[in-house]
């Protein structure tokens, strides 16, 4: 079977079932409420609206693209979650054995789902672009801020945001190649983006010194590519953070390595 076979194989698989789409609408439910949630308190805080508030002083100017980012920012999990079913449900469900009878070059296999991955990746980067951008900016006209809309920064931002999504799918891929299990695969995904990785940010936030190992981490980088951090603005950013393209080169890295580790341990061993 062709490279161009395995692909369309591949994707009949993720869009034939539920999964995508189920997670997509979670996706814009959570970034929504979340733009709309910091498009209330930041757009109340640079406009002075927000009565009884009190926190830094913001200029109305940078905070749409602060809330914009808020889609790749918590809503990173989503891709990663994704790109880690395209894998681990094959193991799950041994739909992998026919494959790899009908297409012996398991690296063709691997590579067509790399494909796949990207294309939904850009999907839910553009689901969850739509969703923040909508949301941020109607709460924001609320207090009076432009949205922003027609800056050219915007555009560049949600550029950005879209390739953030696509690496993070493909980190997810390799994250499935690697931890064949799909309940321990999904525990070590959302184990480690809602809790151990916020948590240590943070402390790099805090411990002098140690922003220059956390700029490294999987989430650092990918705010570092967009542009915008949550964690930046809070005070618990690293003030030593990567260039954009730096950030989205971390996040490469991090996908081939997983990718490579997988490739020459769980994916050319029998499926059991």
């Amino acid at each position: 079977m062709s490279l161009v076979a395995a692909t369309r194989s591949e994707y009949t698989k993720q869009f034939s079932t539920a999964g995508w789409w189920v997670l997509g609408i979670v996706l814009v439910a959570y970034v929504g409420f979340t733009a709309a949630a910091l498009a209330f308190v930041f757009g109340g805080l640079a406009s002075g609206e927000l009565t009884g508030a009190s926190g830094p002083l913001m200029s109305s100017a940078g905070v749409p693209p602060l809330v914009y980012s808020s889609a790749t920012a918590v809503g990173y999990v989503f891709p990663l979650l994704i790109g880690t079913l395209m894998v681990t449900t094959e193991f799950r469900h041994k739909t992998l054995t026919p494959t790899f009878l009908s297409t012996p070059r398991r690296g063709v296999v691997l590579v067509g789902k790399f494909v796949i991955g990207i294309v939904v990746g850009l999907l839910y980067g553009i689901l969850g672009s739509i969703a923040a951008v909508a949301a941020g900016a109607g709460v924001l006209s609320v207090f009076g801020i432009d949205a922003e809309l027609g800056s050219s920064d915007t555009w560049v931002l949600i550029g950005r945001m879209l390739l953030a999504f696509a690496l993070w799918a493909l980190i997810g891929i390799g994250v499935g190649t690697v931890v064949r299990n799909q309940v321990a695969a999904i525990v070590i995904v959302l184990a480690v983006t809602l809790f151990i990785e916020p948590i240590v940010r943070t402390i790099g936030g805090l411990v002098e010194g140690f922003g220059d190992v956390v700029k490294w981490f999987p989430s650092a980088a990918s705010d570092a590519l967009v542009g915008q951090t949550i964690f930046g603005t809070m005070g618990t950013g690293n003030n030593s953070a990567l260039e954009w393209w730096g950030g989205g080169l971390v996040l490469l890295g991090y996908a081939v390595v997983f990718l490579v580790i997988g490739f020459f341990t769980t994916w050319r061993r029998d499926i059991d």
